[in-house]
């Protein structure tokens, strides 16, 4: 069969068209049920409903006046049997809303520290499964009212209520991309990384190779790879370049890790540990997000939201790659490109970037990296 999609609908906004709902029909999920949900959600949300009574409204205006007042880190606790659309929700917020300077920016699957090591850019969002709850949640969102953070509880009753979930997010962002004077249907900065990454690609073509920076240092298997020039005096060892880096971090910023890896389970352990430490030990907010996937979600944060990320790329050979059909570059060469356009696009606007390659052993350089970053702090 084909099912042809609606060509308007921004692939964020499109969870509830064609594009979604044809996988969950062949996963087996009761799509009548689930639409009929999220038509009920739609009708809670229109426009004869009063603002004060509209939950899409509501939501809406909550995340950007947050944002507006400084809180602009909306941090979400995801119960275990949803935790997986907290990527879908990373995706709608920070591609909707980062352009122009402004922005909210999403943090997803943080580890959970200490209500003290919270700055007061933070709020909260706690999407709970009511018939499975993870204890250990409840108790971390009380100690965090406790303390004081703003926090937002949302219940979902039954798994099948994501459908309502899906419309109430997607109402709330155009309704927070309004109140923070920007649109949220577009995503202007998204194609300067496609644009680079043509051009690396157009002279793989022609010479056989993608063009090649020298990196400021080369320690075993690791190189890094920066333009500042504070950095630049910092090269003596990994540790005297990340702490340089580190160093620039201040109270309202985030760090952002960029891995073109495979999200293996050691790799998400190690990359996780990583923003624990800096969470817990900086006060400073963080995210992950896996390449070339995130450029369609964070990256238009990255490069249209607000100038408060500290980025960290970090790439790694291929064990194996993969030729592409009818191309001259593989998908190992085309990964690589898309890393070195959105680090290009990252530099030429001046945002704090250091590229870290990892060119054998990527476990042992990630571990080095992590051990790295604890010395520091």
């Amino acid at each position: 069969a084909v099912l042809p999609g609606v060509l308007d609908i921004g692939g964020r906004y499109s969870a509830l068209s064609n594009f979604g709902i044809v996988p969950a029909a062949i996963m087996g999920v009761d799509v009548a049920r689930l639409l009929k949900r999220a038509q009920q959600m739609r009708y809670y949300c229109d426009a004869y409903v009063p603002a004060p009574d509209n939950p899409g409204v509501v939501l809406g205006v909550i995340l950007g006046e947050m944002a507006k007042q400084g809180k602009d880190k909306a941090t979400f606790i995801l119960s275990p049997k949803i935790r997986s659309l907290g990527i879908w929700l990373e995706q709608l917020i920070a591609e909707s809303t980062g352009k122009s300077g402004l922005g909210i920016i999403p943090i997803n699957d943080e580890p959970p520290v200490s209500p003290s090591a919270y700055g007061q850019d933070r709020f909260f969002v706690y999407l709970r499964h009511t018939p499975l709850p993870d204890p250990a949640q409840d108790a971390q969102v009380a100690l965090l009212e406790e303390a004081g953070h703003p926090v937002i509880r949302l219940n979902l009753p039954e798994l099948i209520q994501i459908g309502e979930a899906f419309f109430l997010w997607e109402m709330a962002t155009a309704v927070a991309g309004s109140v923070l004077g920007i649109n949220p249907f577009d995503q202007p900065n998204v194609q300067e990384s496609k644009d680079y990454t043509q051009t690396m690609l157009r002279e793989y073509e022609e010479k056989g190779r993608l063009p090649e920076e020298k990196p400021l240092l080369v320690d075993g298997g690791i190189r890094i790879y920066s333009a500042d020039r504070e950095i630049l005096s910092a090269a003596g060892t990994l540790n005297d370049i990340a702490a340089k880096h580190l160093s620039h971090l201040k109270q309202g910023d985030y760090l952002a890790l960029t891995a073109y890896l495979a999200p293996t389970e050691d790799n998400h352990h190690t990359l996780q540990q990583i923003r624990e430490m800096v969470c817990a030990r900086k006060k400073i907010a963080t995210t992950l997000g896996y390449g070339p996937r995130f450029l369609h979600s964070t990256g238009q944060l990255h490069k249209g939201g607000p100038d408060s990320g500290l980025f960290i790329q970090i790439t790694a050979d291929d064990a194996e790659d993969v030729p592409i059909p009818k191309n001259r570059y593989t998908f190992g060469v085309l990964n690589a490109a898309q890393a070195a356009g959105d680090f290009l696009s990252l530099n030429q606007r001046h945002r704090r970037i250091i590229r870290i390659h990892l060119t054998s052993d990527v476990s042992g350089g990630l571990h080095r990296l992590a051990q790295a970053i604890d010395e520091i702090l």
